[in-house]
């Protein structure tokens, strides 16, 4: 009986000790591949200045130099819709016609009272020349031919915007009632651009902006029309930086009637005046996000860490750093896929 037991309390050790000698081998295999895991191979580029190009290339949005909303004064039943969109119409066409019986009214109105003031004015004026009334009665007629003649302006004035007019040369982008709606005073019918000019609005960093004057020449180009470039030129520079500190520009561009374009397209805008110099610069490969989220892994020791930066101007395969780097930190350039904030790395030479 005792060597049954002494047999079977062995055995139990023995599967105590495989089991055991089994989980501390798996543990320790797990913990050298995560070791091996977070040891992500990366290339590095050391942060430095380098000379940019006088090319200072950046991405701007095309408006209408014109954008108009089209609001009647006037309130009631359209009886007549004159356009469609895609109309080209000029200054002062015809859009819609309100219904206008009863302001018809209220100028014949006006325009009786209007003359029946006129006339006892022109019979007072005789009898004061008379001596027959005072000076005072003279002027009280005056003034209430004065009020009625102001009346009788307000009523040609509401008849006149009966007929809502086109307020600017242009296209019309856009068309929000029909005949027989009924509107109300200063509520939109439409929208009418005029896109024979555009502007393009960027902005630029605080150096640049000292160096750009009103008048220099840009070069403007669109992904619609691959290799031809648009001449244009800066019309205004702003006095206030924004929230990021950059300078918004507007710049002027004629419309070629041969290569059209539209409101709200995105072009990359070339000036070609600003001068080169020595910036801070990474390489493009060592960017991670959009130009204007930009971020950047920067190696301490083995460790990448997760960082923000404000970039510039563009020059060809080169970013200006304006800010979130200093000179001499070390950037990733390549293995940034793997990465993840505070990761060990292995730099690869």
């Amino acid at each position: 009986m005792k060597k049954l037991t002494f047999t079977i309390i062995a055995s139990v050790v023995v599967i105590l000790i495989i089991v055991l000698l089994f989980f501390f081998g798996r543990k320790k295999e797990n913990s050298g591949r995560r070791e091996v895991l977070s040891d992500v191979p990366v290339t590095i580029d050391t942060v430095k200045k380098q000379s940019l190009t006088n090319l200072v290339s950046l991405v701007g949005l095309i408006d209408p130099t014109n954008d108009v909303e089209i609001i009647p004064e006037a309130k009631g039943m359209i009886t007549k819709v004159n356009f469609k969109i895609g109309d080209q119409v000029k200054k002062g066409t015809v859009l819609i016609e309100i219904d206008d019986l009863l302001i018809k009214s209220d100028l014949a109105r006006q325009e009786i009272n209007y003359f029946k003031a006129k006339r006892e004015f022109d019979r007072n004026k005789t009898l004061y020349e008379q001596n027959s009334i005072s000076a005072s009665q003279l002027d009280i007629s005056r003034l209430d031919m004065q009020a009625a003649e102001n009346d009788l302006t307000r009523a040609k004035k509401a008849l006149d915007d009966t007929k809502v007019k086109a307020p600017i040369n242009g296209t019309i982008n856009s068309k929000k009632i029909n005949e027989g709606s009924y509107i109300q005073q200063n509520t939109s019918i439409g929208n009418i651009v005029d896109i024979s000019t555009l502007k393009v609005k960027v902005n630029i960093s605080e150096k640049d902006a000292f160096v750009l004057h009103p008048g220099d020449s840009v070069e403007v180009t669109t992904d619609v029309y691959p290799g031809h470039r648009f001449l244009g030129h800066v019309d205004n520079i702003a006095s206030k930086a924004d929230e990021a500190h950059t300078y918004p520009v507007e710049i002027h561009l004629p419309n070629a009637l041969s290569f059209p374009l539209k409101g709200g397209m995105f072009g990359r805008i070339n000036f070609t005046s600003i001068t080169s110099r020595d910036a801070i610069a990474i390489s493009r490969d060592a960017l991670i996000g959009s130009v204007k989220n930009a971020q950047v892994f920067v190696i301490k020791g083995d460790i990448a860490s997760l960082r923000n930066i404000t970039i510039g101007r563009e020059s060809g395969q080169l970013l200006e750093v304006l800010n979130g780097l200093e000179e001499g930190e070390m950037v990733v350039t390549s293995g940034q896929n793997n990465l993840s904030d505070n990761l060990k790395v292995v730099i690869v030479k």
